[in-house]
């Protein structure tokens, strides 16, 4: 058994999550020279559920060199990716408001899909799951949307929206795992968790 895992992650959604299943952890962030935004580089007709597990093992394998190069105590690492997909396209963080406010066009009066990869190593162990969840956008005018993109919530978000913002507004439905669409699935969490022997 081990008390606590090192979280590779800058997200305080996920911290919090973390601490709602009562896990303690420390963060452990990408030094400066650290090239993050390369992983999450889409590949030519990538699919989006490979993608998401793609750049989760990519960051999970940053995070292992990182705890070793910083000499680090050994505990288990575990690191966690988000993507937002309307059929095979794929949206990621936007850009800028502009690219926040096309995100948000295309996807409103549409049902998009939220996968959330969370993965976990020490040692030769490794796993990985997948959370897949399905929101349904009400259709929102343009109006709307500008003034929720100048509220600056969506920058950083993938999909250009938070779930437990503001953009709740425009949310119809939600099939799958709230936690998820948040950025840490609660319920594949804790299996690793368990896997691990990670004391809750």
């Amino acid at each position: 058994m081990t008390d606590f895992i090192y979280l590779a992650s800058q997200s305080p959604r996920r911290r919090q999550l973390l601490e709602q299943l009562g896990c303690r952890h420390e963060v452990l962030l990408p030094d400066a020279d650290e090239d993050v935004e390369s992983m999450e580089r889409v590949l030519p007709g990538e699919a989006p559920a490979i993608y998401v597990r793609r750049v989760t093992q990519l960051k999970l394998d940053a995070a292992l060199l990182r705890r070793e190069r910083r000499g680090l105590v050994s505990a288990p690492v575990m690191c966690s990716d988000t993507t937002v997909a309307w059929g095979r396209r794929i949206y990621g963080k936007p850009d800028d408001a502009e690219d926040a406010l096309r995100m948000l066009s295309e996807l409103a009066g549409k049902t998009h899909r939220v996968l959330t990869a969370v993965a976990m190593a020490q040692g030769r162990k490794r796993a990985l799951r997948l959370s897949e969840s399905r929101v349904s956008f009400a259709p929102v005018t343009r109006a709307r949307l500008r003034a929720y993109v100048a509220t600056g919530e969506p920058m950083g978000k993938a999909g250009a929206y938070a779930v437990q913002g503001r953009a709740a507004a425009f949310i119809e439905r939600i099939s799958g795992s709230y936690s998820g669409i948040m950025g840490l699935p609660l319920f594949e969490t804790a299996q690793l968790l368990d896997m691990f022997g990670v004391r809750t």
